[in-house]
């Protein structure tokens, strides 16, 4: 029998699977949804090539743990077998809680609820359909186990998430500027007092590294064009729960209508089984095939936003370096409302405002560390000449004004 399978990935060539534990994730349903639901969210607006799936994205980010592993037991540091298996299916199920169009579902149909505590709730899940194999992983991915620094592979600022997604957006997208050399930084960990660290060798993959994803933040995940086509998608979907909660009758799958009709939020996790159960079958098709219908609907700002989605219409975007004049929103809505024939208090439907914040390094977080061939440990931002930790840490605001064209 075949002890491992080998999965074809266009970023890092083949990955292989061994069969077991780490094959029965994969295999599991809860890993398959992630197949149905896009990595980028709606960044295909942008760039049409950005179709691929959190599932590749899981499988990419399994691969590079392995290699990590790999390295650092080569180093002689001492990682059991056990551990290793552990933090690999860690990592396969760090975004099973993610649900359609990346963040978008975190604040509009669920809130005070993130993904990662939905994450370790379907874990819990994957865990007794494995018959509790999965206790170590749990306790790494809580960062509850000994060894911290299987923790950080997972969840750090230089962590196996990043690296992956990283490369792969960029490879997908086709800004080639986002290609980081995650093999390089991969061979340059080690650990020191349980923490990991980066050999001397490594800080110009490091500096490329947190180059790139400033460029990736402001040129991809936060291009203005996508987060105006967001801004539609969340405004229709405000729009769809207010009418059905006044009573009215709107086609939407029955996950997606579970959602829609409920005001679900961690204690209504809690309180209805359920809840995680439904959770589980939304995924990207719930919302487009809900926004078919919706096209056609009396309602003429849920039909205006369905047909914005479906037709690619997006909104209107102005970037602003400081917070937009209240009379300019108000005008705003003004106008909207006498364009649109609708009630004023009715037009913020069609518009908004989002302000977005993003440092490309926090040193308030777990630093990321050089380590010098003397021994001696010092923080990238005093080890680097290139970077400049002012700037790098310095939250850049920036206010989007998105409208109805």
């Amino acid at each position: 029998m075949n002890e491992t399978k080998i999965i074809n990935d266009p970023v890092f060539g083949f990955i292989k699977v061994p069969r077991g534990l780490l094959y029965d994730i994969v295999a599991h349903p809860l890993f398959q949804r992630l197949n149905r639901i896009n990595q980028l969210g709606l960044a295909s607006v942008v760039y049409p090539g950005a179709r691929h799936t959190r599932f590749q994205h899981s499988l990419g980010a399994f691969h590079l743990m392995s290699e990590a592993i790999l390295s650092l037991q080569q180093k002689g540091q001492f990682i059991f077998d056990s551990e290793a298996e552990a933090v690999q299916a860690a990592i396969l199920m760090h975004d099973i809680g993610h649900g359609p169009f990346s963040h978008v579902l975190e604040n509009t149909l669920i809130h005070g609820i993130s993904h990662e505590d939905i994450s370790l709730m379907m874990m819990e899940r994957i865990n007794h359909d494995l018959h509790d194999r999965l206790g170590m992983a749990i306790a790494i991915f809580k960062d509850n186990y000994p060894k911290r620094f299987l923790h950080q592979l997972i969840s750090s600022q230089l962590d196996m998430d990043r690296l992956d997604y990283l490369r792969r957006d960029s490879f997908f997208t086709g800004v080639t500027e986002g290609n980081i050399g995650s093999a390089r930084i991969i061979k340059m960990l080690n650990v020191v007092d349980d923490r990991l660290v980066v050999e001397q060798k490594g800080i110009y993959s490091l500096e490329n590294y947190l180059t790139t994803r400033r460029l990736m933040y402001w040129q991809v995940y936060l291009h203005k064009t996508a987060v105006a086509y967001e801004k539609v998608l969340v405004n229709m979907l405000e729009r769809a729960k207010f009418l059905i909660r006044q009573g009215q009758t709107l086609f939407a799958s029955p996950a997606l209508g579970y959602f829609l009709s409920n005001d679900v939020d961690a204690q209504w996790f809690q309180e209805h089984d359920e809840a995680l159960t439904i959770y589980e079958e939304l995924d990207d098709s719930d919302f487009w095939s809900a926004m078919k219908a919706w096209r056609h609907s009396p309602d003429k700002i849920l039909s205006t936003l369905a047909t914005d989605m479906l037709d690619r219409h997006i909104f209107i975007v102005e970037v602003h370096e400081e917070p937009i004049p209240q009379e300019r929103i108000q005008q705003l809505q003004y106008d909207i409302a006498a364009r649109m024939e609708i009630p004023v208090e009715d037009a913020h439907y069609l518009m908004d405002v989002v302000t977005l914040q993003k440092d490309m390094y926090s040193p308030t977080d777990d630093s990321i560390d050089i380590l010098y061939k003397d021994g001696t440990i010092k923080p990238i931002t005093q080890a680097s000449e290139l970077l400049n930790v002012e700037l790098l840490s310095r939250k850049v605001s920036k206010y989007y004004l998105c409208y109805q064209r």
